[in-house]
């Protein structure tokens, strides 16, 4: 991939050559996040983006906690999902005005720690205000809170939809009055509300309807608010290209979209900051999964090359973390990243079921024992979200270079 250089016929990852840095790390498999290109993109998208916009980080992407220090330094905010990522953040140094927790199943203890912390909770049901109320008064302090919303609108072309229809997550909207009356009679501290429609959308046309949607229905609800709307997170859906054919996500209109919108919030909602969430945009280019190659195998003229990795350390790239029909990730061979010898194989891994294919059929390298496979776009959604004690292989090393 273009934003990681060539020299010498490797791979390059934050200064380091691949076979060095395979060295250093000590074992393969590996992640590696390459902390100049996580800078390089938070200051690509605040000079596009209007200089009024917050931009959050959604942890729950990487929550590597060396990343997470290193991103709570370049963003206004980050967005957690679980007491455990919550104690990440803290401990990473974000402010807790900053930092906002959502999911559709926090546990009471979790709340609780939240109510403690001082960190605002995006509400998801009437059984989170009940609680939410019982641990204000318990704490002596009033929850911060913002409502989630069911919208009745899809974000359009989203990899995934998180809003729109009967979902999970959220409150719906036709039940937000009765909702916002209970804060009310709760004594919890409003600060606004949280809309997401969806992720991984490269169609610049479908983010900004979203976006304008979200806020025209924030606008709407914030008549029924208890207190003025301070907080407004439009939600994120920025996709990175992964296949071919994919073209990159066009920021000029989004940022049109949201400077627009911010004059209307001006008069509008005069009181409330906007929020875009991003996780996958942020990180996702900036890291690399590294398996070495433990045997070369030719069945029935097809060429296997058998890694020490796999789904377990990366299952989005096998293509069983929501893909429909599976595709390739961009892979290569590391070290030999510029060889003009080539030939189609499959790289899979050490497991015993045929869902552990990490490349089908593609062209690449010729690979040997003990060569680095290297697949691009693994900065998000990569470690922990795949399932690394399956059939007792050993777990994945990251770093952050």
């Amino acid at each position: 991939m273009s934003q990681f250089p060539i020299v010498g016929g490797e791979l390059v990852v934050g200064g380091h050559r691949i076979s060095e840095l395979a060295e250093r790390v000590g074992q393969t498999p590996f992640y590696a996040y390459d902390r100049g290109l996580l800078r390089q993109r938070v200051t690509e998208l605040r000079a596009v983006l209007p200089a009024g916009i917050k931009l959050h980080y959604a942890m729950k992407a990487n929550p590597m906690p060396a990343l997470v220090c290193l991103m709570a330094g370049l963003v206004d905010g980050i967005d957690v999902a679980s007491g455990g990522e919550l104690k990440v953040a803290l401990d990473a140094g974000a402010d807790v005005a900053e930092v906002s927790f959502a999911g559709p199943g926090k546990r009471a203890a979790e709340l609780r720690q939240a109510v403690a912390a001082g960190v605002l909770i995006n509400l998801e049901s009437f059984r989170e205000v009940e609680l939410l109320a019982s641990i204000s008064r318990q704490l002596g302090r009033p929850a911060r809170v913002a409502v989630r919303v069911n919208p009745d609108f899809e974000l359009k072309g989203s990899g995934m939809k998180m809003g729109g229809g009967p979902k999970q997550f959220g409150v719906d909207v036709e039940l937000l009055p009765e909702l916002l009356s209970q804060v009310k009679r709760s004594g919890l501290a409003f600060e606004g509300f949280h809309l997401f429609a969806g992720s991984q959308n490269l169609r610049a046309e479908s983010i900004c309807e979203a976006q304008l949607k979200s806020y025209e229905l924030a606008r709407r609800l914030a008549e029924d608010a208890p207190a003025p709307v301070r907080f407004l997170n439009l939600g994120g859906g920025f996709g990175i290209p992964y296949f071919p054919g994919e073209t990159r996500l066009d920021l000029a209109p989004i940022a049109d979209n949201l400077a627009q919108l911010l004059d209307r919030a001006r008069s509008e909602l005069p009181k409330a900051e906007l929020v875009i969430e991003l996780g996958r945009y942020l990180v996702g280019e900036a890291g690399i999964y590294v398996t070495r190659i433990l045997d070369r195998k030719v069945s029935r003229g097809q060429v296997f090359l058998v890694a020490d990795g796999g789904l377990n350390h990366h299952l989005s790239a096998s293509g069983n973390f929501g893909q429909v029909i599976r595709k390739n990730y961009p892979v290569t061979i590391g070290n030999r990243a510029d060889s003009a010898e080539r030939e189609t194989a499959s790289v899979v891994g050490p497991l015993c079921t045929p869902l552990d294919l990490l490349a089908d059929r593609l062209d690449l390298p010729v690979a040997q024992e003990g060569d680095l496979a290297v697949i691009f776009q693994s900065g998000a959604y990569g470690s922990s979200a795949s399932p690394q004690a399956f059939l007792g292989h050993s777990g994945v090393t990251e770093v952050l270079v």
